[in-house]
């Protein structure tokens, strides 16, 4: 027999099985690398209209979630991974390539999918949506990396601990240099507390509800979601906590506008400001950088309970219109305008209330939104701190003489904090015909613990299961 004739025929094509899930996970990865989008306002849209026109459930759903997020997480970590995995530099390896990659790692080494079955699965995707060829390097390198679990790959990419303490955390923790470095400067203390921060921003944060006062209650809510769907919040007295897969848009009252979704550690900014001592009327309040609205909601119902009135202002128009919606129903009277808070439009000393939640790195927030940890950079605080330290400024001359300024901040960078009060108090700031001095917020936080030695109060995510808010009151004295 000829040697043509030995020859096994070859297998006929096969074309790729598309599996939606992993295309949808695949699809939000690559708006959030490409455009620059964030996966908490990506995902919803691509999962609605899979469950209109591939008739996604519950379980679909939570699986595209956790691959998203949980590849953004630990991209870092992957990355490290996937470099000792590949014959080239991580640079130079396509973008879409890597994605699929280390989708593959997440499930490899960060779910309880099967080995055989996580290769396969991500070796499917890749020849939906790269092609037979890619598709073959992929398989040769996800099947390296299933030759070790996650701490047998994180013992050979990380550094070791005594070596290089922040590049060892770093690539464990899945966080930039730069970041853990922040983070662990803000926070003091030694190794314990900045490993348990920094894997506390890689869980999945629950959800969480505010009752807002006068349209509904936590009871209202709770007696609706029921004992296994939902638990009383922590700390705030408005908050109710989801049990895990919960549905907010599925909630009347959400639907409604008479709750909404709102972190405790945002829900107890609002409330400190609200109950901070104040001498004299209480009457016209301000929120000085409303958008989206959260806090604004918040404080027009709490304002409401004492007849007081509501102004949010909020520079860009869009987001205005966010604020507008967040406080359709308010009982008491409110108005919602678009303008510059460091330019501001009302006359100096109008408010006994005023509120800056000032924008910032974010750094309090990468539980929720774990992709703006690779987006950020160091120089980036240099462009955020003259607006933070005008807001505030503008804030103090807002206030009337004896009226209370919170200025808070989803960052725990010190940077971002404590140092911008100080200097905005020592007149470096803009803010020279004006006195302030420090009010202790944390009395105004009752039974929420390690609050720190104050006046101002940082909230973390291992400690208080909120994001990293921070919150410094003033009282403007001349």
């Amino acid at each position: 027999m000829s040697e043509q004739g030995r020859r096994r025929p070859s297998k006929p094509y096969r074309r790729p099985k598309k599996d939606p899930v992993r295309v949808l996970a695949y699809e939000a990865l690559r708006a959030v690398d490409e455009r620059d989008a964030y996966a908490n306002l990506v995902l919803p849209p691509l999962l609605k209209k899979a469950r209109e026109k591939e008739g996604f459930e519950a379980r679909d759903a939570a699986l595209a979630t956790e691959l998203v997020y949980g590849t953004l997480r630990r991209q870092g970590t992957y990355d490290a991974i996937i470099a000792a995995c590949v014959d080239r530099p991580l640079r130079e390896v396509d973008p879409p390539v890597l994605d699929v990659l280390s989708l593959g790692a997440h499930q490899l080494l960060g779910t309880r999918i099967p080995t055989h079955a996580a290769v396969s699965a991500t070796v499917e995707l890749a020849r939906v949506v790269l092609g037979d060829g890619r598709a073959k390097f992929v398989n040769a390198v996800l099947r390296r990396i299933a030759q070790d679990d996650l701490d047998g790959w994180l013992a050979r990419v990380a550094p070791p601990y005594d070596e290089d303490p922040e590049d060892h955390l770093a690539v464990v923790h899945s966080h930039p240099r730069w970041v853990v470095s922040a983070l662990w400067d803000a926070l003091g203390g030694g190794r314990a507390g900045i490993e348990d921060l920094l894997e506390a921003d890689n869980e999945r944060p629950e959800v969480t509800l505010v009752a807002r006062p006068g349209r509904s209650t936590p009871g209202e809510l709770l007696d609706v979601l029921g004992q296994d769907a939902a638990l009383p919040g922590r700390w705030s007295p408005y908050a109710v906590r989801l049990a895990e897969g919960g549905e907010p848009g599925a909630i009347d009252a959400v639907r409604e506008g008479r709750a909404g979704v709102q972190d405790e550690g945002s829900q107890l900014v609002a409330v400190a400001l609200a109950g901070a001592p104040l001498d004299g009327p209480d009457e016209r309040w301000l929120d000085g950088c409303a958008g989206p609205g959260g806090k604004a909601a918040l404080l027009g119902a709490l304002a409401a309970e004492r007849g007081a009135a509501l102004l949010a202002s909020e520079k860009q128009p869009h987001r205005a219109r966010l604020v507008d919606r967040a406080l359709a129903g308010n009982p008491g009277p409110y108005q919602v305008i678009a303008a510059d808070g460091t330019r501001p439009p009302w006359r100096p000393g109008s408010f006994d209330r005023v509120l800056v939640d000032v924008p910032c790195s974010g750094l309090g927030a990468l539980r929720r939104r774990p992709e703006a940890r690779w987006r950020r950079r160091p120089e980036d605080l240099d462009g955020f701190a003259p607006l933070q330290r005008g807001l505030l400024a503008e804030a103090l001359k807002a206030a009337r003489v004896g009226g209370v300024v919170g200025y808070a901040t989803c960052s725990p960078h010190l940077a971002e904090t404590r140092a911008v009060v100080e200097d905005v108090l020592k007149g470096r700031a803009g803010a020279k015909d004006v006195e302030a001095e420090w009010i202790d917020a944390r009395p105004l936080m009752p039974g929420v613990p390690q609050l720190g030695e104050g006046p101002d109060v940082q909230l973390w995510p291992h400690v208080h299961g909120t994001d990293a808010m921070y919150l410094a009151l003033l009282r403007r004295t001349a």
